[in-house]
């Protein structure tokens, strides 16, 4: 029996490309009824705007053995047999090893990696040119159990302020999920840990104002119904959704930009693979001078000397990352307690 396959035409700075998927018809959201195929056209319309946000940058493709409710895998470097307009460039992640990481500079390079089977794309907060150095300050509002979307909209809110009272323009996408994530362009001056520090300073900052709507707590137990401020997203090597990247749920929701104004009545819901192409037709893309002004987190790290000045430390690590400097057991308090 023959195998089903059909092509993609994908216009591109070296003219168009003719990408081959094969079993285009395949389900990857079941319950939406969208297929591979409807996924590779979603990537070549939403082309420009995805580019703009995740391109030239290390990335991680999160990759599906059947449909998004099945086996899952991580890429990082490209497979054998990657077409030559898709190159990596030589990351060093926290253990210290190098390792060449993917790179997407055309759509026709999203569109193969969607014939490998990809349906979340994971880009760095770097750019393949300087990898070490941030230009995006990023910080992932993630409801805890008993609070919901409509809980993290208020606490975006006031982070926005936050960040410019520091001298940040701050810009908003849903998670895709239940979450938000606030983006801000910096310059791509201070590596990795110094950027973390900084989302840390903006983080208790936010959680001073909103004490019993949102929490720097690492450890779950002692979250609450509150809102997290994910400080440890700002880590090397450490990804989310990108924006314009489909997410592996079941409704095929999309980790979607919107202006600030459009916050207070959004549904996560409704930004889909199937609605985003027709929306960014409509009203444009809402991060697309993202990069025009990026500012400075000087301010934030002084706010990060104040608070370590005044008593207030390094906050844990990832349990896979390294024993870090001035960094608090990595033991459970609940733990802790039990052996005193």
């Amino acid at each position: 029996m023959a195998r089903e396959e059909t092509t993609v035409s994908v216009a591109g700075p070296d003219g168009s490309r003719e990408v081959r998927i094969s079993s285009p018809g395949r389900l990857l959201w079941p319950e939406a009824g969208l297929s591979k195929l409807d996924l590779a056209h979603y990537m070549v319309a939403v082309g420009d705007a995805f580019l703009a946000a995740n391109g030239g940058r290390p990335i991680t493709l999160q990759r599906f053995s059947g449909d998004v409710d099945g086996e899952q895998f991580f890429s990082k470097n490209p497979p054998k047999g990657a077409p030559d307009f898709v190159r990596a460039v030589d990351v060093v992640y926290p253990s210290g090893r190098s390792h060449p990481q993917l790179v997407i500079d055309e759509i026709a390079a999203a569109v193969w990696a969607v014939q490998m089977n990809t349906v979340v794309f994971h880009p760095w907060a770097s750019r393949a040119a300087n990898p070490d150095n941030p230009d995006q300050l990023r910080i992932d509002l993630d409801p805890q159990p008993g609070t919901s979307f409509r809980d993290a909209v208020p606490a975006a809110q006031e982070l926005r302020k936050v960040l410019a009272e520091a001298g940040l323009t701050a810009f908003i996408k849903t998670s895709g999920n239940r979450g938000l994530h606030v983006f801000a362009p910096i310059e791509p001056a201070h590596e990795f840990l110094e950027v973390r520090h900084a989302v840390i300073a903006a983080a208790r900052e936010l959680e001073r104002r909103m004490p019993e709507q949102v929490t720097t707590a690492w450890w779950k137990e002692e979250r609450g119904t509150r809102v997290f401020v994910d400080f440890n997203q700002a880590n090397r090597d450490r990804t989310m959704a990108g924006a314009y990247s489909p997410r592996a749920l079941p409704a095929a929701t999309v980790s979607c930009p919107l202006e600030w104004d459009e916050l207070d009545g959004a549904d996560p819901k409704d930004f889909t693979v199937a609605t985003v192409p027709g929306r960014l037709k409509a009203t444009g893309d809402p991060w697309a001078d993202m990069h025009s002004r990026p500012g400075s987190i000087e301010a934030l790290l002084g706010w990060w000397e104040r608070d370590l000045a005044a008593g207030l430390g390094e906050l844990p690590f990832p349990p896979d990352f390294p024993k870090m400097p001035g960094e608090p057991p990595r033991v459970q308090p609940s733990r802790a307690r039990s052996k005193d």
